[in-house]
């Protein structure tokens, strides 16, 4: 991966060592920051292709850093390294633009498979990008801007939201395996992952709901089909 710029943010300064080392040795250029309140700039001027952000920081979370990074870049691909294991974490985690997460303590081969799995995402997404606004039924998605329009009315979809409406636009009228939608959202098909799908296909359900033609339907045991009219 030469020439991946990787902006990693860990406080725990061994940890920190050993992790840019060993990504440094498969030829990614790694910026490191231990500081949260000087992660944003560090962003800025080095412009990274994917963040890998501990949650727990001095001065600043990682929270805080992604809503930060999310103000101007919402593609750039973010990794939570988290040692917690509350739901609601992660869950405002994703909410706030986070692409996947790693629970501590993690094995540099996992690190390095999600990186690569989000950047070769990355790529897939611009390739196979033909327009930044569709159609479906009465609204409009704004794929970029992540938002759902109604006439004058705008709805802000989370990134989650977001990334499963395309896939749900994107498979329109085919039924799409719950697993698939797992792996491509989240990297793996767990019980936490998979009780958050939910989650979002329910959310979804009620942004829809005053267009009849509009309908994600749940195929029992397989995944869903979205119906567009």
């Amino acid at each position: 991966m030469n020439g991946v710029k990787i902006l990693y943010v860990e406080d725990e300064l061994f940890l920190a060592k050993i992790v840019r080392e060993s990504l440094e040795s498969r030829g990614f250029d790694v910026m490191m920051e231990s500081d949260g309140n000087k992660v944003f700039e560090v962003f800025q001027k080095t412009k990274p292709d994917i963040c890998v952000l501990d949650i727990m920081l001095p001065n600043k979370d990682g929270f805080a850093i992604a809503d930060e990074i999310r103000t101007v870049d919402k593609q750039v691909p973010i990794i939570f390294l988290t040692a917690k294991t509350q739901t609601e974490d992660l869950v405002k985690g994703f909410s706030l633009g986070g692409n996947d997460y790693i629970r501590k303590p993690f094995s540099m081969e996992e690190l390095i498979v999600r990186i690569h799995n989000l950047l070769k995402r990355k790529v897939d997404d611009a390739q196979n990008k033909v327009t930044d606004i569709v159609a479906i039924g009465k609204y409009h998605f704004h794929l970029t801007r992540q938002l759902l329009v109604n006439g004058k009315e705008e709805r802000k979809l989370s990134f989650r939201e977001s990334e499963l409406l395309k896939i749900l636009y994107e498979n329109r009228h085919k039924i799409i395996d719950r697993k698939d939608i797992l792996n491509l959202l989240w990297g793996n098909d767990s019980f936490f992952n998979s009780r958050n799908l939910d989650v979002y296909v329910t959310k979804l359900r009620s942004y829809f709901k005053d267009e009849p033609s509009l309908e994600i339907i749940t195929i029992k045991g397989i995944g869903y089909r979205f119906v567009t009219g």
